[in-house]
């Protein structure tokens, strides 16, 4: 049997590896060129396993689409109104424009369910090759790729399935791009030694509510309550049409606390009087959760490309976490790609001299000039700790007793030099102004602290409590599902894992991967009279969360098999 061989396989169907095939067969079709593209997708349908925020620039969709306001490109709406709010227990504060952030000012970006527009994507590069019978493209649903292919430093494809057979099971490409959120990507990255400094995470979580007012075209950030023990992160909610809205928390998983609970911190968000004006005679339909990464420039890897392989979108991790920017990166990066390989379909030269020419193009453009003027931006909030830790909660206290003006003095009167110094630092940091050179920080799973003590934190009163679920039901809405049999997570030492439930337990604390799991995966069972780790699989939402907060690095989420895991259509 001939093996199976393309041109360009992609792994994974998210939005930097579509627009990298669109763009593809776009060039293809102006040159009148020959080209064979394989698109593996780990979820049963394109789409189903996506989840972002999202608000996007139009930038990057207007160049690969430019007709997309009338080609059918799905948008939840365009931004109309948008503003940060600061959240006590009790109260809000819309924070002034003058004043916030311009990089939040969202006006005229697009609205979006990422799920729909990759779904969509995938569809209609399916219908742009019709009439091209030189230019073949195959979208494999349910495949997802689970190992690279290597002859000594070439990438030589993937293996897709498991029957044995490696005629059957593997899949070869002159060139190989990984567009996955480190499924795959993070072991041609540890391979090839490219790592430049650990990439920062954090887990998004997020609900989709059918509501009774119309607040399409609306998008709020939020920063202060629910999340007030030092952990980085915030809030949104984005109006989408048809009387819904999309609801969120962002967690930076580089927390002190080992049990930030995410489905919970969300539920918790959803109890503010703010939030439930919005929701309390609402319902929800759906809920996911996925990792953001927030590391930024200098997470980047030192190369995008090998000898044969392509790294783009999440797999390079280009989010900007300065405006929240990673949907025109992502896009871009893979439309960038594409007119590397392109060349490199035409010249029949797959090496790495001609594919690194992806990063120098990419960095050289409007991408790299916004990571680089962003290089600080999440560094400043790992440097000043007490501005979410100390400042912040003593901000919104004072906002739920008396007002913004006496929250601010009393953050002021606690510490003045320490508050001056850090809101100075924070702020020419966040600038990118000043060049400090390169920064330094560790692996997430090395701020968890086995004796932390968790800081009490208010409550607000008179939640519809219809509108709050445990992870446990909230996980239903995420609609998992996995074949009989399915063992997705290694555990590689049971032994390792009781040191560190011993450890944690100790300090009457719950180990990482049960306290920041977003689906009730992970927990303690007695077996012997022994404290063991326990996994009900069947829960996963394929976040990784548990694989980057373990604190023995104990435990490797691998992708799901023949379209099993969430669906996350629509999110």
């Amino acid at each position: 049997m001939k093996r199976i061989e393309y041109d360009v396989l992609f792994v994974g169907g998210g939005i930097s590896s579509l627009s990298a095939a669109h763009r593809l067969v776009d060039l293809a079709k102006q040159e009148k060129a020959s080209l064979k593209i394989a698109v593996f997708e780990k979820g049963k349908d394109f789409g189903s396993h996506i989840l972002s925020g999202a608000v996007s620039n139009p930038r990057a969709v207007k160049k690969l689409f430019p007709d997309y306001e009338t080609n059918g490109f799905p948008i939840e709406g365009i931004c109309k109104e948008t503003c940060v709010m600061m959240l006590g227990c009790k109260k809000a504060w819309e924070i002034p424009p003058f004043i916030s952030p311009s990089e939040m000012n969202k006006l005229g970006y697009l609205i979006l369910s990422l799920s729909n527009v990759v779904k969509w994507m995938a569809s209609s590069l399916t219908e742009k090759v019709k009439d091209s019978p030189s230019i073949i493209v195959d979208l494999y649903n349910g495949f997802p790729a689970t190992e690279v292919i290597y002859n000594g430093s070439r990438i030589e494809g993937v293996k897709v399935d498991s029957t044995g057979n490696a005629e059957n099971d593997n899949c070869y490409g002159k060139v190989t791009v990984f567009g996955d959120k480190g499924f795959l990507s993070r072991d041609i990255i540890t391979k090839f030694n490219l790592t430049q400094l650990p990439q920062k995470w954090a887990v998004g979580v997020k609900e989709i509510w059918e509501t009774q007012n119309d607040f399409s075209g609306k998008v709020w950030h939020t920063i202060g309550y629910p999340l007030l023990d030092g952990s980085f992160g915030g809030g949104f909610i984005y109006g989408l049409k048809d009387k819904r809205i999309a609801i969120g928390m962002i967690i930076g998983l580089d927390s002190e606390n080992p049990a930030l609970h995410p489905p919970q911190i969300l539920q918790n968000f959803k109890k503010h009087p703010w939030v439930q004006g919005m929701i309390k005679e609402g319902k929800v339909l759906k809920y996911g959760a996925a990792l953001v990464p927030e590391g930024g420039c200098y997470s980047l890897p030192r190369e995008f490309s090998v000898d044969g392989g392509m790294l783009i979108g999440d797999a390079l991790g280009i989010l900007n976490l300065k405006g929240f920017s990673g949907i025109d990166k992502s896009m871009e990066s893979g439309m960038t790609a594409a007119d590397i390989i392109f060349e490199a379909v035409q010249k029949k030269d797959f090496s790495s001299g001609i594919l690194r020419r992806f990063k120098q193009r990419l960095m050289e453009g409007w991408v790299g000039k916004e990571l680089n003027d962003a290089r600080y931006y999440r560094y400043a909030f790992h440097e000043n700790k007490k501005v979410f830790g100390n400042y912040l909660p003593k901000i919104v206290k004072g906002l739920d007793e008396s007002g913004i003006v006496i929250g601010l003095l009393k953050a002021f009167i606690s510490d003045p030099p320490g508050t001056i110094g850090s809101a100075i630092n924070l702020r020419k940091m966040m600038s990118g102004k000043i060049d400090i050179g390169a920064v330094k920080w560790e692996e997430d799973r090395k701020y968890s602290k086995a004796d932390y003590k968790a800081k009490e934190t208010a409550e607000p009163e008179g939640f519809n409590k219809n509108t709050i679920y445990s992870t446990a039901d909230v996980v239903f809405y995420a609609s998992t599902h996995y074949h009989i049999g399915n063992k997705h997570i290694d555990e590689f030492s049971a032994d390792v894992c009781k040191q560190c439930i011993q450890k944690y337990h100790s300090h009457g604390n719950e180990v990482p991967c049960v306290g920041d799991c977003t689906a009730e995966v992970h927990q303690i069972h007695i077996k012997d009279n022994e404290k063991v780790h326990f996994m009900n699989l069947e829960n996963c939402v394929q976040c990784r969360t548990c694989e980057i907060v373990c604190p023995e690095n104990n435990l490797k989420v691998n992708p799901a098999e023949h379209g099993s895991g969430p669906d996350f259509s629509g999110l």
